[in-house]
């Protein structure tokens, strides 16, 4: 891991999308927006959670699972091309089939012209109402990962796994410098007059601290736009407020709430070392007393067996 980044410039790219039934529709719509970016001088360039369909997750469905392809396979190939054509780094959400029976959320990385870089698998599944993501998929196995690309070091997480600190700071650990959260979050329509808006602060307050704790850049990249839950009454409707956070915890960039975008944000690398300098948590961290974070609860019987 360098202690200087290798160069000091990026043009982080967002892509905020509304999916339609279609995942041929979805499919064209991402490549044409990743386009859009990149003509925009974005280097690096991430689309939302899961982006070649509606979100699934909200009924458990045996069919559903037809959805699913390799990783790497027919997507990442198509996208392989298309970033070698742009030289940019693109970061895909997908629902990889593993094996039979066995299924994953996953992101792809790719970078540029040097291709398929690697891929990370989801490690916190929630399953909630709407949110049934245990049906579908098996906790990741890769553990915390950072990529060399063309266009820095970066960090790679998935949606739910944006509440836990403890992903966010091993992913920096490994080096990132740009931690991205391919994303899709929304409101409950029946549920967005009480608790709406405390849901969403919390969302953009904890991606925010990460930022502060790691001394790093934080990209959420979220859908937009209602989708109806299959076969019953209700649906999510996305927020979109994909955003850029800087290493201080300011926002540098947010898009809107009821439209599709494509933001394009230049970060500064050296504010990484900068914040890390002025703010020196890595340095005064203390590795040699955190061992309890390794247990479920730290009741007086699990501190007993741990003595």
């Amino acid at each position: 891991m360098s202690l200087k980044p290798l160069r000091d410039k990026v043009v982080v790219g967002l892509v905020q999308m509304a999916m339609s039934d279609s995942v041929e529709r979805n499919m064209e719509h991402a490549l044409g927006l990743v386009r859009q970016a990149a003509a925009a001088g974005a280097e690096i360039i991430c689309l939302p959670e899961l982006f070649r369909s509606r979100y699934f997750c909200q009924a458990e469905d045996a069919a559903n699972f037809d959805l699913a392809e390799s990783v790497p396979g027919q997507t990442t190939d198509t996208l392989v091309k298309l970033a070698a054509e742009l030289d940019v780094v693109v970061v895909a959400s997908l629902f990889e089939r593993r094996a039979a029976g066995l299924f994953h959320n996953t992101t792809a990385v790719i970078d540029g012209k040097s291709g398929y870089a690697g891929k990370y698998r989801k490690m916190h599944i929630p399953d909630d109402p709407r949110y049934y993501e245990k049906y579908y998929f098996a906790p990741g196995d890769l553990g915390f990962k950072s990529f060399s690309t063309r266009a820095g070091e970066l960090g790679v997480l998935i949606c739910w796994d944006q509440w836990y600190p403890e992903a966010a700071r091993l992913t920096a650990l490994k080096g990132a410098q740009i931690l991205l959260y391919p994303t899709a979050i929304g409101w409950h329509p029946e549920e967005k007059a009480s608790h709406g808006a405390t849901q969403q602060e919390a969302w953009e307050t904890v991606q925010r601290s990460h930022a502060i704790a790691n001394g790093c850049y934080v990209v959420a990249v979220n859908r937009v736009g209602f989708e109806p839950a299959p076969g019953a009454d209700g649906g999510i409707e996305f927020w979109g407020d994909s955003f850029v956070v800087a290493p201080d915890g300011s926002i540098l960039a947010r898009a809107s709430s009821d439209a599709e975008a494509v933001l394009t944000v230049p970060l500064d690398l050296s504010a990484i070392d900068a914040a890390r300098v002025g703010w020196p948590f890595f340095r005064d961290r203390r590795i040699d007393a955190y061992g309890g974070l390794t247990q479920r609860y730290l009741d007086a019987e699990a501190t007993d067996s741990a003595d």
